[in-house]
């Protein structure tokens, strides 16, 4: 069998000050959601990040039977079905017209009734687990010590594209000075190096894109990476492949919608184990893991069935549901340092919404009461 890194907590390399970075980042999260109906223009308060959901859809999840070892752990070590949901959203932080928000997206997965104690704060006993992947294999962040400025750089994100060659050349600034208070350095230019490679998603269906872990996962005894990527089937099924981000506000919207209404599509979900530290960093989010070095292997399959969705994406459920990458159990966590300030920003952000929505904030058990809006009511 190949050598693949065993999971260690030292390699995380949490700092001793974590909690005070955590604290900062939670703080600026409950005050951002507080303004975001005047941010977004919207009626409800929205999410800090993904705030604008395209639609969620009802799915299948199988994880396989007879995997190899390295591959059969944690929640893939017992192979079956499961009831899951998908929302996919947009990355920005704010509900704009996807001409002026990016092609960076969000495939969110649910999966119903996986057994075990999860990691999410307050929902130990929840019966689902989450993943929460994006269309671009690197992040532009890879601390809770630089999310503290960069998070609040995000968050003005637009304010400063706005304003053309100016905003973004006084944005850099800021970002590679951590907002005044350092000097230029060079972990701080690579996450801004990262997060340009954003600008060269292209504009396709959003069913044909893959999407990747932030970051490093446990899988087990193990280290990896997850992704998940539509099958040669769903590439050739969807209808409409290039979206005119110029022709309405919101067509990433209408081209998912009119696709799941004319074929059950299918995906992947994939596991990429590290082989190499050095090649494959934990705390690196900037870098991509070397495909050649170790390559995504199939653990379970996706299907999203032909289903009419209704031209709001299924906002109301849309909007109810919470999506937490530690929503699983310990096997499968979130690992390194910038991941696990994800533990206790994702609670705070969905928490907060929720009450200020004036709504219950509770996990359903399977698609009948993710789908029922009288679920979610206080």
């Amino acid at each position: 069998m190949e050598e693949y890194i065993k999971y260690s907590y030292e390699l995380e390399e949490i700092p001793e000050n974590f909690d005070e970075y955590i604290t900062t980042i939670n703080n600026d999260i409950r005050e951002y959601i507080k303004n975001t109906p005047h941010l977004s223009r919207a009626t409800q308060h929205t999410r800090d990040a993904h705030a604008n959901g395209y639609a969620v859809l009802k799915a299948e999840v199988e994880i396989l039977d007879n995997l190899p070892e390295e591959l059969a752990q944690g929640i893939y070590a017992k192979p079956g079905k499961h009831q899951a949901a998908v929302r996919l959203s947009n990355g920005s932080s704010r509900v704009l017209p996807d001409k002026l928000s990016g092609n960076a997206q969000g495939f969110a997965l649910k999966i119903f009734e996986v057994e075990g104690k999860k990691l999410s704060s307050g929902e130990e006993d929840s019966p689902n687990v989450d993943f929460n992947l994006i269309n671009n294999p690197v992040f532009f962040c890879n601390s809770a010590e630089h999310y503290v400025f960069i998070s609040k750089l995000f968050l003005k994100l637009n304010d400063f594209f706005e304003r053309g060659a100016l905003g973004k050349l006084e944005f850099a600034a800021l970002w590679v000075t951590e907002n005044k208070k350092a000097f230029p350095n060079f972990e701080a230019l690579k996450e801004l190096g990262a997060l340009k490679t954003f600008e060269k998603i292209p504009s396709i269906n959003s069913f044909l894109y893959e999407f990747y872990s932030m970051g490093a996962v446990r899988h087990g005894d193990y280290i990896a990476k997850v992704r998940v990527v539509p099958t040669e089937q769903t590439k050739n099924a969807i209808t409409e492949k290039d979206i005119d981000i110029d022709s309405a506000e919101w067509p990433y919207r209408k081209g998912i919608i009119k696709e799941i209404a004319q074929n059950d599509l299918t995906f992947e979900l994939q596991i990429q184990l590290c082989k190499d530290l050095k090649e494959m960093p934990v705390n690196d989010l900037t870098k991509e893991w070397s495909q050649e070095l170790s390559p995504f292997r199939t653990v379970a399959k996706i299907k999203i069935p032909k289903q009419t969705v209704p031209e709001d994406g299924n906002f109301e459920i849309m909007e109810n549901m919470s999506f937490t990458p530690f929503r699983t159990i310990e096997e499968n966590s979130p690992i390194g340092n910038l991941q696990r300030s994800r533990q206790s920003a994702y609670v705070t952000s969905s928490t907060s919404r929720h009450e200020l929505n004036h709504k219950k904030r509770q996990e359903p058990k399977n698609l009948e009461e993710a789908f029922n809006p009288e679920f979610y009511k206080l």
